[in-house]
């Protein structure tokens, strides 16, 4: 699977870190930007080179992006069909189960039911530590392909 990575300002020391440490899990990588520290920098064109790689091979590749919160990071990508970007800025404080009492886990739901291919990093809130344990769960997750998960990834993409 290839991992592209794409970041503002805000997290830009992040994407540094986190793309040789997704490289040693064994995925490919490619970098959309920025290529340099600029405290001026918009997010969107970033976010949107990425998601439009995801958007053209939605089932092989997938993307971390991220911003400070993550959260229009997240907007810009999802514009593009066949993206289902995600924010992540760390776990909820009580634990939360499923309808069937099986405990949950954020980075691990949304692969498993919601066949997300892109995760959102909010760099302001995420320690270096928390943020590989969210990335290294969310490519290792895979999509459960159970019939209702199937059929509402595949409701998301009817009207785009």
């Amino acid at each position: 699977m290839r991992v592209i990575f794409a970041a503002d300002h805000a997290a830009f020391a992040l994407k540094e870190i986190l793309k040789p440490f997704v490289f040693s899990l064994g995925y490919d990588i490619e970098d959309v930007g920025a290529d340099v520290f600029d405290p001026d920098d918009d997010y969107v064109p970033f976010m949107q080179a990425a998601a439009r790689l995801v958007s053209a091979n939605p089932h092989n590749t997938c993307a971390i992006i991220m911003g400070a919160s993550g959260q229009g990071e997240a907007i810009a990508a999802n514009r593009f069909k066949g993206v289902r970007a995600v924010v992540y800025y760390g776990e909820p404080e009580h634990p939360q189960t499923d309808a069937v009492g099986n405990i949950l886990d954020m980075t691990g739901s949304v692969r498993n039911h919601n066949d997300a291919n892109v995760l959102s990093l909010g760099a302001r809130f995420l320690s270096e530590k928390e943020a590989k344990q969210a990335v290294k769960k969310f490519l290792a997750t895979p999509f459960s392909a159970v019939p209702r998960h199937m059929r509402r990834v595949q409701q998301l993409d009817e009207n785009i």
